[in-house]
Order: structure tokens, then C-alpha cells, then sequence
């Protein structure tokens, strides 16, 4: 079936694009908001040598290498709000299955691989997104769900494209927990350049039933290569993982409310689960892709 253009313009755009209210996903209790609170305690983990910063950058690395030789897949519910020319979007709630990428001797014998189920608001439940390193020509599958998914066909789209980044700040290949640690290493290099910025540690703080660790940096003089003013991670005790990233823009005026930047939170994680080929197959019977 061929497909008017005007139908693909509309397919692509909201693929990009959630709407939706805040009421729209407070019906359903295993899907709201997560909950995090921070202990007061003290603000150093253990006593070391090193100053917070790269006590920080430690941490981070060794979580990736934990990730990159212990974990395969995992599954979670991501939740992610994104500030897109100037404007906070509502969080989104996803079903999430991820195949880490993995590389033996200099060659991909795993690829990254995700596949994404919207689950709230209602604008964007259904929809349905697979990603598979160097499959389909390196695009992404899509498909909208609800009504325009009973008209509208499936879709492949280059995942850097104008289209498929309409309404993200990331393209679907930097999706997960191992590319954000990558992310949060290369932010805290940055930001180890710069004499004014704070790092400190909070213990027993909690997302949803998980215990965690929190690293807040501040970075007080914005600078062309910072990215935020103030940024805490959710470091997981139990898996040695960050299941929680919230970040803030330079504030307006001083004690101004601090605007969220992006924020991320994998609940539920469960790794090593045996994901297989046909999680992220669109021909898989339990999908509606086609």
C-alpha cells in the first residue's frame, strides 16, 4: 500500500512528538511520577583521597565497566522528560526492552537493539519503535498506536533524521543506561576543567523501592562547553547502576526555581533477563508493527 505524503509527514511528526496533560497518567498507580527522596546524611560516601569530582568519575567508570562485562539486556519502564526549544514536555512513560552492544575482539557480536512500547500519555499509547544496530539499513521501525495506528502504516526512518528527531534532544541510538553512563563520564571530563564546580554525595535515597546513592554536581558559571547548571544521578547500591537523571538550567535570577532541563528514570529494572532476536523482531506476533 502506498502512502500519501501527507499521512507520512503526520506518522513521522508524532512519532516525535508527545502531548498530553499530567492527568493523563495519574489514574494507573504503577505508572506515576517517580518517587525519590534523599536522607539527610552525610555528604561524602566513605573517605577518600580524591576530591568529589573524580571520586564521581570513578564511580561512573566502574559502573561502565560492570555494565559493559556483566550485563547483557534488561528490561525497565522509562520514564523521560525533555525541554525542546524552551519547552518542558510531559514525561513520557515507555516499556523498554535493551540489548546491550557488545564488541569481542575489534568485531559487534551483539548489537544494540531496543524496542519501545509507549505506555502514557494517551496521545502516544500504542506506539511501538525498534531499533536493531546495523539491521534495516540502521533506521528505526515505527508505527502509531490507537486510532491513527489502524490507518497509518509502519514506517522506517533514519534515526538522526529531521523527523525522527523532531521533539527529542537525543536520536534513538543514544537510548539506555550504559549509553547515559557514557554520557555522564564525558559531562563530568568537562566539567573537571572548571575550579568553581561542586560535587557531593548523598546517601540512602530512594526511587520507587530502590535504594541509591546520589552525585550532585553544581556548575555555578555557565560556560560554552557545560550542558547544565545543576545535574543529580540516582546511582542504583544494588546494581551499581544510575536509574535516575535529572538536570537543571542556569537559573533566571538569583533563587530563581530551576528549570528542568531532561530527566530519565529506568524503574523496575531487571537485568539479564534472555532477551532474544524476536524481542526486537517487527514481525514478532505480540507486536502490531505492519
Amino acid at each position: 500500500m502506498k502512502m500519501k505524503r501527507r499521512q507520512f509527514v503526520t506518522l513521522c511528526g508524532s512519532l516525535a512528538i508527545g502531548a498530553g496533560t499530567r492527568a493523563a497518567f495519574a489514574d494507573d498507580k504503577s505508572l506515576r511520577e517517580p518517587v525519590h527522596r534523599v536522607a539527610k546524611a552525610a555528604s561524602s560516601i566513605e573517605p577518600t583521597s580524591l576530591n568529589p569530582l573524580d571520586r564521581a568519575l570513578e564511580i561512573a567508570k566502574s559502573g561502565l565497566a560492570d555494565c559493559r562485562e556483566n550485563i547483557n539486556d534488561y528490561t525497565a519502564i522509562l520514564i523521560k522528560r525533555e525541554r525542546i526549544d524552551g519547552v518542558l514536555g510531559v514525561h513520557e512513560y515507555m516499556q523498554v526492552k535493551i540489548r546491550n552492544r557488545k564488541v569481542k575482539n575489534g568485531r559487534v557480536v551483539q548489537p544494540l537493539s531496543v524496542y519501545i512500547n509507549f505506555l502514557k500519555p494517551s496521545s502516544v499509547k500504542g506506539r511501538e519503535v525498534i531499533y536493531v544496530e546495523g539491521q534495516n539499513d540502521n533506521n528505526i521501525v515505527a508505527h502509531e498506536g490507537g486510532l491513527k495506528g489502524k490507518f497509518l502504516p509502519t514506517v522506517n526512518l533514519p534515526p538522526n533524521g529531521m523527523l525522527a528527531m523532531r521533539g527529542q534532544r537525543y536520536p534513538m541510538t543514544e537510548i539506555g543506561v550504559e549509553n547515559l553512563i557514557v554520557k555522564l563520564i564525558e559531562r563530568g571530563q568537562q566539567a573537571r576543567q572548571f575550579s568553581d564546580v561542586q560535587c557531593e554525595f548523598r546517601k540512602n535515597a530512594r526511587v520507587k523501592d530502590r535504594v541509591c546513592t546520589v552525585l550532585q554536581v553544581t556548575q555555578p558559571t555557565k560556560q560554552p562547553n557545560l550542558e547544565f547548571y545543576q545535574a543529580s544521578v540516582f546511582i542504583d547500591d544494588k546494581l551499581n547502576l544510575p536509574i535516575r537523571y535529572i538536570a537543571y538550567d542556569w537559573p533566571k535570577a538569583p533563587n530563581a526555581p530551576l528549570d528542568v532541563l531532561e530527566e530519565y528514570n529506568y524503574l523496575n529494572l531487571k537485568v539479564n533477563v534472555g532477551l532474544k532476536d524476536e524481542d526486537f523482531d517487527p514481525n514478532n506476533p505480540a507486536y502490531k508493527f505492519y
